[in-house]
């Protein structure tokens, strides 16, 4: 049984009260110490939208009721396609959905124990892999290719996306040129400019830096992306006591005003554009100050973003899932499921990095997808919650069956069996000796099996016609 798209909301970790505290003061943030804006043609479309700009500091601010304005404009939903339409998702209010993430530079492998350098092909392999995991939703392109000069990176990446998996694909970009070659390359895989706005099988990230800074490339990059109308995610990565505050709450203001530069600057550059409010905020290893990736905190604060995000009727990217562990081990277990739990229960929209990344983010692992693809599958079975209802009371069987009966046999047994417990395809439950008889194997082992089978049953590229056409148009494709 697939589940996407459940209502999430259960886990608050802000009380109303402290959402709103957190809103006035992100909001004193914007109107009394601003943000630093290096685009130039970022600061003007600030400018002409009402803005109080100084060119000399290049800082931006906005009285709280032109901010909220511009977050009315932007949609409070945003439909993400798939080239099979079965992998739609409708980001908004507090439906859940999980994806990849990245930019991960190394592959490990579990076998021998090392990291290499991850490549194109790497990049290939993974979108056939997550093609057929059900429980990841989404696919952001998740590894750097090493090999490629930075010119080619943007459009072989959506590239090696499109063309093999049919879930939506999304990325962050490098260039201004690649975008563009993106946009058309999408636009040709689409059939239009006007399909891909009907049906957007792509979407791009842009970041902020913490604290309170948009550089000039990724503001110009913001504008780009904006009035092409192409979905957008403009997330931030505040960590605690380096970039932001060491506590959660300051962290979260920090997190909040960042992400809405981003948002507020499509929405003047676009008015209407496709805009998802976003969260990369973490905490960090006090004893050196170094970024982590699997701490409970990040969970709490992402979880806290995403009622900002429900706030604000804006949709939300969270991050979870990931673990600073360098092995498939128990950490990287309890540090992937923890954060993962916290995000979804919370409502978060769309909680990237959730599957394959370890090692503080900077290595992806094909073992480690299919891991988190059945631990995100028990995340989603929580999110499910529990139904009540006579069916599920089930008190007219309880009275036929009565005391020191079995409910084996039950028609009502068989109906809600599967639906209403979730079915592990790659978690052990056999007794000692049926494990052994098997051979014995770790969870990575098996899912090193699971890997192999899917990648070499994997047989979908796009249609010959329209592959042609991509590699006709667009300079630069590695094929």
């Amino acid at each position: 049984m697939i589940r996407k798209g459940l209502v999430g909301g259960s886990f608050k970790p802000l009380t109303d009260e402290s959402i709103g505290k957190v809103h006035q003061t992100a909001m004193q943030v914007i109107e009394e110490v601003g943000f630093q804006v290096n685009s130039e043609s970022a600061l003007e479309l600030f400018n002409r939208a009402g803005a109080w700009v100084d060119r000399e500091k290049r800082l931006v601010r906005l009285s709280q009721r032109r901010v909220m304005e511009l977050i009315e404009i932007a949609p409070s939903e945003i439909r993400l396609c798939g080239r099979d339409e079965k992998h739609d998702i409708l980001l908004g209010g507090q439906r859940v959905y999980t994806g990849t993430g990245g930019t991960a530079l190394y592959i490990y492998h579990p076998d021998t124990g090392q990291n290499q350098l991850a490549t194109l092909d790497d990049l290939k392999r993974i979108a056939k892999l997550v093609d057929q995991l059900d429980n990841i939703h989404l696919f952001m392109l998740p590894t750097y290719p090493s090999e490629l000069p930075v010119e080619q990176v943007d459009v072989n990446r959506f590239f090696a996306g499109l063309d093999n998996t049919t879930k939506h694909v999304m990325g962050g970009v490098y260039t201004l040129d690649g975008v563009k070659q993106v946009i058309r390359m999408a636009e040709t895989v689409a059939g239009s400019p006007e399909r891909l706005h009907q049906r957007p099988l792509i979407s791009m990230i842009t970041c902020s830096i913490s604290p309170l800074k948009m550089d000039r490339q990724y503001g110009d990059l913001v504008v780009t992306i904006a009035k092409s109308g192409i979905p957008l995610v403009c997330p931030a990565e505040p960590l605690c006591g380096a970039t932001s505050p060491v506590t959660l709450a300051g962290n979260l203001v920090v997190q909040t005003v960042d992400s809405l530069m981003g948002v507020l600057l499509t929405q003047v550059a676009n008015p209407g554009t496709p805009v998802v409010f976003g969260s990369v905020a973490t905490s960090t290893d006090f004893r050196d100050l170094k970024y982590l990736a699997g701490p409970v905190e990040m969970g709490l604060i992402n979880a806290a973003g995403a009622q900002m995000a429900q706030f604000y009727k804006l949709p939300f990217y969270a991050t979870g899932g990931m673990t600073d562990s360098k092995v498939l081990d128990a950490q990287s277990g309890y540090e992937s499921a923890v954060t993962s739990l916290l995000c979804a229960l919370a409502g978060a929209n769309f909680i990237h990095d959730a599957a394959g990344l370890m090692e503080f983010a900077l290595t992806a692992c094909y073992e480690k997808y299919v891991i988190d693809n059945e631990i995100l599958g028990m995340i989603m079975r929580a999110v499910d919650g529990i139904r009540v209802n006579d069916d599920t009371l089930a008190f007219d069987l309880i009275k036929q069956v009565g005391p020191g009966g079995n409910f084996v046999t039950a028609r009502h047994t068989r109906h809600f069996m599967r639906g209403e417990h979730y079915q592990p395809s790659l978690s052990d439950r056999d007794s000692r000796g049926e494990w052994k008889a098997r051979g014995g194997k770790t969870t990575w082992e098996r899912a090193a099996e699971r890997v192999k089978e899917i990648i070499a049953s994997h047989d979908y590229s796009l249609p010959a016609a329209i592959r042609q056409q991509v590699l006709s148009k667009i300079a630069g494709i590695v094929d």
